[in-house]
């Protein structure tokens, strides 16, 4: 059995890892599985790309448990030849057992550091102009970190080896079909967040410019405890959003590679496509309405026609269905034995329950935060302020459904 011997792994650190690496696997001397499922395992730590051209690698645990342990003892100062600085130090601490953690961590810890680096001016100005442009930004950080990590520590346990570092994925080649891509569900699913962040992201600051001010932070801005907790609340909602896209970015790309295309992937793919689509359409109509509004067009208090005369807040019903999609998509596959082995899951009942509930706490709390928290309590308090005494506002009220829209 391959591994690392307590007695003199740490007295040539560098020599021993190389060694480890530049033997391939043979038959006489590591159990061999199928060649998906060993891929999966040298993906696990992290240098798979070392043998892919073999077909072999080792699905062993003793020798996976032996390597973390191994790379986890070198003292930090030893990866110097290969890069220094933050990423470094995030890719050495971070060298867990489970190919889900080792994604999760590193980018739930990145979703709170960036919202903390915009916290701390805008509590000091007392200013939330940053605030959701700072949202966008996070979930743009925070997807490509999970896409690329991998990838990454790949390069980084070349380096520290000796041997050439492999190329990044290239996104070209996971639609051609060429090595050295992603998989297409983590090419799918990363773009879909990307898109998404970056029209409600701009849209969000183009209308903070124009308007100055945000009203839902009119009580707290002014309240450094209170402001911050916002940002806290946002760093909260970019990890539990992307934990499905995390989980999925995790996976070796051979594991998905092994699963064929599901019913899942096609109704996930068109939940999004007709979500981001409702979203965008009622928050168009919503700022010609303005538009109009402030040219004296019209001179209606509220807003009723377009998709707002068959939803009170369609805008968030398009939010809601959209993270459905991409929890759907990304549990589809989550849960097939290949995509649980490749995450170092077991594939029992408890592993599957969890995986769903990985994919789902996703759209749960988005619907939460914008039905009972922010959205939907913060405006109808607001606008029953206002037009709570009117006949046509009760009316629009008693006739269109809160969320889903009426069909006729």
């Amino acid at each position: 059995m391959r591994g690392f011997p307590p007695t003199t792994c740490h007295s040539s650190p560098l020599k021993q890892l190389k060694q480890f690496f530049v033997s391939p696997p043979t038959k006489n001397s590591i159990y061999v599985t199928t060649s998906m499922e060993i891929t999966l395992s040298w993906q696990d730590v992290g240098v798979y790309n070392a043998w892919l051209s073999f077909k072999h690698v080792v699905s062993n645990s003793l020798i996976h448990s032996n390597l973390l342990t191994y790379l986890r003892s070198i003292p930090l100062q030893t990866y110097s030849p290969m890069a220094s600085g933050l990423l470094q130090r995030l890719l050495h601490l971070t060298i867990f057992r489970s190919p889900f953690l080792r994604t999760a961590v590193p980018g739930v810890a990145a979703a709170f550091a960036l919202q903390t680096a915009v916290a701390v001016p805008s509590i000091l100005a007392q200013s939330e102009r940053f605030y959701d442009a700072s949202g966008s930004v996070t979930f743009l950080s925070v997807t490509l970190l999970s896409l690329y990590l991998p990838s990454l520590r790949t390069r980084a346990a070349a380096s520290l080896a000796g041997l050439p570092k492999p190329p990044l994925p290239s996104l070209l080649n996971t639609f051609t079909g060429a090595a050295g891509g992603f998989h297409w569900r983590q090419a799918v699913l990363s773009a879909a967040v990307v898109f998404w962040s970056v029209r409600l992201g701009s849209y969000l600051f183009r209308r903070i410019l124009h308007e100055g001010t945000d009203s839902r932070f009119d009580t707290i801005r002014g309240e450094p405890a209170k402001f911050a907790g916002a940002f806290v609340g946002q760093a909260t909602w970019v990890s539990l959003c992307l934990a499905p896209v995390i989980a999925v970015n995790a996976v070796p790309p051979a594991a998905l590679a092994a699963v064929a295309l599901r019913a899942t992937d096609v109704l996930g793919l068109a939940l999004f496509v007709g979500g981001f689509a409702f979203e965008i359409v009622a928050d168009r109509q919503k700022g010609r309405w303005l538009s109009r509004r402030k040219d004296k067009l019209h001179d209606e208090p509220f807003m009723t026609e377009g998709l707002w005369s068959r939803s009170q807040f369609p805008n968030y019903f398009g939010e809601c269905t959209l993270w459905t999609g991409i929890a759907t998509m990304a549990a589809g596959v989550l849960l097939t034995r290949p995509v649980q082995v490749g995450l170092g899951f077991s594939g029992g009942l408890v592993s599957k329950a969890f995986t769903l509930a990985l994919s789902f706490v996703s759209p749960a709390f988005v619907s939460f935060l914008l039905l009972k928290v922010t959205g939907v309590p913060l405006s109808e308090k607001k606008y029953n302020a206002k037009y709570g005494h009117r006949k046509d506002y009760q009316e629009w009220k008693q006739n269109t459904p809160k969320f889903f829209p009426k069909l006729f």
